[in-house]
């Protein structure tokens, strides 16, 4: 592939609903640009920037890719990201690397939840962006009807630059509103025919409408057009760049990414009107180590700055980390400086992505995309710079895991294999986590929906061999008790020679600190000083299970009060044991209570669909401690829930809200259940403990 310089650069992302022809639409543009003889088809998982088995397997990406092609002396990076919502983590990765979007949308179903999330996105970058109304091929298709709702959602700077022709419910060719000129498809070409009569009115109301946008970019141009004056074709290109560039102003193409047609169009039009790096402006940093902001620019004599956006853990390469340059160059078989790990690191054969497919070139320029494997301790988000100017890009914020699972191996002896395996799969999707539960002993993984969880453990299967069922966590429930008691715990033993013996009456009592208060009132050396040591470790030992269902005590207690010794028999473990006895006495007798985690839960969701997410709440014996208006029409409601409840939440809410609902949620503190939640908990403690037993 030949060199280009930053001005001749477009890094555009792809986003959309899923199934609007995003991947559809980059093996049109891949193919137009002469890097493909066949066009793929997502249906026989040919294409090219669904690579990976799962995407092939599920016919979806689930992955953001990045292919690259030339067009017309320019250079397209193009950024294909996933539509569905689990896959959000991979949407961000693309999007924060792009200089421009184009928002994907149905002919035919037009705007839906992923569409006015993808424009969230945009707009959390504030980056250009264009819509394509896709499959114009579609027998049912209405591209009015989808404009009317892209005006209405996004309002009136979304301006169609490009009108559909029909003839007979076919789609044959279009009208170009910025050059006023008519064009059909004839096979792969375009001829120029004569604007027909039928759609002159809708040209001229449209044609308007884009005249008043364009006005709305100057001063001059404004006065221009309440004067009357016609644009020249330079004020009119000129008008048309700076409204798309400041996201004044939003073009609607149209065409069919699966017939090709007015794919080519589409190219142009990100070539002439969509921004280079350079035309980004300048890039903020944070100088290492300091408050301090640092501007970049896009070119190549700035100091080097790179964001390595996307790691890919591939079991047979290693780890390829993706890349884009923000300033300077970035060179193969140099060495650079990493401001995360502060550590310097050796950059082999640099490539650029088609794909899976790997093209090696020696420099990556400011604004350009690219990859290099094996920079074992680089990892997503870190800043790769020269040492003597390191800096800090921001880094992607991605969205915290809202479902967990717990998971267990289908085979015996696979755990080394698991862990592994997950901790690569870390490394790739900073959006998946993975732990260990030392209480349950269970590894717990978490993401953004059971879609997302489904396809790790499908590439556990895959990339490392293994395979792995997933099941509710165990609820990590506390218990305590609620009144006062004193008892006797004794133990002794004669068994020949030196026997035990240890004796205690402790007071057990609700406490205040979390686990174990331990006071010793001991009066008249009843019990010798030297054993208060064994008593505490005997309770320390003993709160870790509790009698009702095996939990861990809290809020408990122990005062010893008496006791008695045996000069020759008495021991440090003969009172741990006296201890033990008593606590498990003491315990039943002091009206022992099962308390479960309460979480404090905040979900974002619009004001239509409040009776409902309020209903639900309850519905899981939530609370709801408040509600506060947000920006957009957004209501944010506050609740407390028990844990137990809230583990399919995730996959219940974007259901009941289309997807349009998040929601956040932490441990806030602990509970006493109710009877019937107590019972069923320690009824199933009981026969999991009889389980373990068998086995």
């Amino acid at each position: 592939m030949k060199d280009f310089t930053s001005d001749k650069i477009r890094n555009v992302c792809l986003i959309s609903h899923g199934g609007a022809g995003k991947t559809t639409l980059t093996e049109a543009m891949l193919f137009n640009s002469g890097v493909l003889e066949r066009f793929g088809r997502v249906e026989d998982g040919t294409t090219t920037s669904d690579f990976d088995p799962e995407e092939i397997k599920r016919k979806n990406s689930i992955s953001t890719s990045v292919c690259t092609c030339e067009w017309k002396d320019h250079k397209i990076n193009v950024i294909d990201t996933p539509g569905y919502f689990d896959f959000v983590g991979e949407v961000k990765q693309g999007i924060r690397v792009a200089d421009s979007a184009i928002i994907v949308v149905p002919a035919k179903s037009g705007v839906a939840v992923g569409t006015e999330k993808a424009w969230a996105y945009a707009n959390e970058r504030n980056i250009p962006r264009m819509f394509f109304v896709n499959g114009m091929d579609d027998e049912n298709e209405d591209f009015y009807k989808v404009l009317d709702q892209l005006i209405s959602t996004f309002g009136k700077n979304v301006v169609a630059f490009e009108i559909p022709i029909t003839e007979g419910g076919k789609f044959i060719g279009f009208i170009n509103l910025v050059t006023m000129t008519a064009m059909k498809f004839d096979k792969d070409k375009l001829v120029d025919i004569d604007i027909p009569a039928n759609l002159k009115d809708k040209v001229e109301e449209i044609r308007n409408s884009l005249k008043e946008a364009v006005a709305e970019t100057s001063e001059e141009l404004m006065s221009k057009f309440f004067d009357g004056i016609e644009f020249t074709e330079e004020e009119f290109a000129k008008g048309l760049h700076e409204g798309i560039k400041d996201e004044s102003l939003v073009p609607v193409f149209c065409g069919s990414a699966l017939t090709n047609q007015g794919i080519k169009i589409l190219m142009d039009s990100i070539i002439h009107l969509m921004p280079s790096p350079i035309e980004s402006g300048v890039v903020k940093a944070t100088k290492q180590g300091s408050d301090a902001i640092v501007e970049l620019k896009a070119d190549q004599s700035s100091p080097l700055s790179a964001l390595v956006f996307k790691t890919i853990a591939d079991p047979f390469v290693g780890k390829i980390s993706m890349m884009r340059v923000f300033s300077g160059v970035l060179k193969s078989d140099s060495t650079v400086y990493d401001a995360a790990t502060d550590k310097a690191e050796k950059i082999s054969q640099l490539f650029v992505l088609r794909g899976k497919k790997q093209i090696p070139v020696t420099m990556l320029v400011a604004g350009d995309i690219g990859a290099v494997a094996k920079l074992q301790s680089v990892n997503t988000n870190d800043t790769l710079c020269s040492q003597s100017n390191a800096v800090v890009l921001d880094k992607i914020e991605f969205p915290e895991p809202v479902i967990s699972m717990a998971v267990e191996p289908k085979t015996k002896g696979d755990e080394e294999k698991i862990g592994t395996g997950f901790h690569r799969l870390q490394d790739e999707d900073p959006t998946f986590k993975v732990l260990l539960n030392t209480e349950t002993h269970q590894t717990i993984i978490s993401g953004i929906g059971e879609i997302h969880l489904d396809v790790v453990v499908s590439k556990l299967k895959a990339k490392f061999g293994v395979s792995v069922n997933l099941t509710d966590p165990i609820v990590p429930y506390r218990e305590t008790i609620k009144k006062k008691v004193k008892v006797e715990g004794k133990h002794k033993k004669q068994s020949g020679g030196h026997g035990q013996y240890g004796h205690v009456w402790i007071e057990f009592e609700p406490g205040q600190n979390e686990g174990l208060t331990f006071e010793e009132k001991i009066f008249g050396g009843s019990v010798p000083r030297q054993y208060f040591p064994a008593v505490e470790k005997g309770l320390q030992e003993s709160i870790k299970k509790g009698v009702l269902a095996g939990y861990p005590v809290v809020n408990l207690k122990a005062t010893l009060v008496d006791g008695s010794y045996h000069a020759v028999d008495s021991s440090e473990m003969a009172f741990k044991i006296a201890a033990h006895l008593a606590y498990k006495k003491g315990l039943e007798q002091a009206s022992p209570v099962l308390l479960e985690p309460i979480a404090h839960v905040e979900v974002y969701v619009p004001d239509s669909y409040m009776g409902e997410i309020i209903g639900d709440l309850n519905k899981r014996r939530g609370r709801v401690m408040g509600m506060n208006p947000q920006d957009g029409g957004i209501q944010q409601v506050l609740a407390e829930v028990p844990q137990a409840e809230m583990f399919k939440y995730a996959t219940d809410l974007t259901s009941m809200t289309q997807g349009r609902g998040r929601f956040k949620l932490w441990f806030e503190r602990y509970e006493e259940a109710p009877p019937n939640v107590s019972q069923k908990v320690i009824e199933e403690s009981k026969h999991r403990l009889e389980e373990t037993e068998f086995e």
